[in-house]
């Protein structure tokens, strides 16, 4: 029984933070805005426990580059503890990020 209370915990849990990932301003939002460079763009995506893809369409150093696109992919999830550290349970922790550069 406690295996199912469980399940339906973490399927809560997880859907309330899919829920909350497309309802807040995530990395699409930081699409390219014309400030920072490609490379602060990235560095701060991944600062935020995403993973960045990077599709460069010119041989601009990401220090100089633009970000042309960016484009939300697959949620990263991983296996988490409970507050009281007695179960684990899936949990949302970021995204893949495709960012185009130029």
């Amino acid at each position: 029984m406690k295996t199912i209370r469980n399940l339906a915990v973490a399927t809560g849990v997880a859907a309330g933070l899919s829920a909350g990932v497309l309802a807040s301003p995530g990395p699409a939002s930081a699409a390219p805005s014309g400030t920072g460079t490609a490379d602060e763009t990235i560095t701060r995506l991944e600062a935020q426990g995403n993973r960045v893809i990077v599709d460069r369409l010119s041989d601009a150093p990401l220090t100089e580059a633009s970000v042309v696109s960016m484009k939300p992919g697959a949620e990263l999830r991983e296996w988490v503890w409970d507050a009281d550290a007695d179960d684990s349970h899936l949990a949302a922790v970021g995204q893949v990020v495709y960012v185009a550069v130029r």
